[in-house]
């Protein structure tokens, strides 16, 4: 398969369009609420803008452009006094509307559009796992989620949605010892097919138990063979009501933070030293209509959870503390605090022009490394 067969089998037209739709979305609703704050403080908001470069349709309504453009890759806000002020060929620095502000006034503005992210991935998580119930891995079983076409598995007669229980007689440990490292029993599986020999499975499907006998063949030529099939651990659900539900959410929302952190710190990590092999925490636009279009095969609940899962990202990703994104703003406002005077007009562009050269520099680099996957 060359670069362009195995871009296109990744990315369908459904994962595309449900990627821009959630994009769209949670970037229309962190713009929404530095509008909303930004108003509330008594400051104009020039124009607001659904997608991105050349103006499709435009309507004045409360002081504020509504605009409708071509790309459909988010939207902007332009509030009044955030950016220079322009008369003929000088430049100068605004004193009104978000300029004139009070620092903890900028930072509200500032900080409605990430806490807006976090706050849509909160109620989508709550509606999940009110809808859904609260999934436990369960080491002890080994669920098939998918049997590739043609495939030994298929040949075997095992079909998604099978539970195997035991392999070769033998029940799945909670754990067992590998390479003096314990492992997850549902793991088992991987290291039985290492090697090769007559095998069995027991498989339970539809409350029954079946028996399923194969001979084995680890490697054919040097080539490791596969079995053909996506698996995990079993699953066990646990009804959740909403409060219990909004509980467990603002758990995961609690502790996905060192997680994050950790994603956004191998980036940085693998960016400045130039490291092109791709990781799970971070993807970039090819990786994410990735997900979205496997999300998009099964439909339903998985769409929301990527959706919640898109807007946390997004959350955190503007919080960080980088010149040019919200986060940068907040810390530019702090050290004028800091300092006692703010930063001078030609300092906060400089420092912001640098951030927003980072920022770009850092979207390809996480897009090379996305195509790098297909060759």
């Amino acid at each position: 398969m060359n670069f362009f067969q195995g871009l296109a089998s990744a990315l369908t037209p459904a994962g595309l369009i449900w990627t821009l739709l959630i994009i769209t979305a949670a970037t229309f609703l962190h713009e929404l609420a530095h509008y909303a704050l930004a108003r509330w403080q008594g400051v104009k908001v020039n124009s607001f803008s659904i997608g991105m470069g050349p103006v499709l349709a435009r309507q004045m309504w409360r002081g504020t452009e509504w605009r409708l453009s071509l790309l459909p890759i988010g939207g902007y806000v332009e509030i009044d006094g955030m950016a220079p002020d322009i008369e003929g060929e000088s430049v100068r620095a605004p004193t009104r509307g978000f300029a004139a502000l009070k620092p903890l006034g900028k930072i509200a503005v500032l900080l409605a559009g990430p806490l807006m992210n976090l706050l849509v991935a909160f109620l989508l998580i709550t509606a999940t796992l009110n809808a859904n119930g609260e999934s436990t891995p369960i080491n002890t079983r080994i669920s098939i989620s998918q049997v590739l076409p043609n495939s030994r598995a298929q040949a075997l007669g095992l079909q998604a949605g099978d539970t195997i229980t035991a392999i070769d007689g033998q029940p799945l440990p909670e754990t067992y010892p590998e390479a003096g490292q314990q492992k997850p029993g549902w793991q088992r599986l991987a290291s039985v097919l290492a090697v090769s020999g007559n095998h069995t499975l027991t498989v339970e499907r539809a409350g029954q138990t079946l028996t399923v006998p194969f001979n084995w063949t680890a490697k054919i030529g040097g080539v490791q063979q596969k079995l053909g099939v996506a698996y995990g651990p079993g699953v066990r659900t646990t009804p959740l009501n909403l409060p219990q539900a909004a509980s467990k959410a603002g758990q995961t929302l609690v502790s996905a933070v060192p997680q994050v952190l950790g994603a956004f710190k191998n980036l940085f990590v693998r960016f400045f030293t130039l490291n092109l092999k791709t990781d799970e925490g971070v993807v970039g636009p090819v990786g994410t209509v990735q997900v979205v279009s496997q999300a998009a095969r099964l439909g339903g609940w998985t769409l929301v959870g990527i959706a919640a899962a898109i807007n946390l990202s997004l959350g955190f990703f503007n919080l960080l503390p980088i010149p040019g994104l919200d986060g940068g703003r907040i810390l530019l406002v702090l050290v004028g605090v800091l300092r006692g005077r703010p930063l001078t007009f030609a300092q906060e562009q400089a420092v912001t022009a640098a951030g927003f050269g980072l920022v770009m520099l850092l979207t390809a680099f996480v897009l090379v490394r996305d195509l790098v996957r297909f060759f």
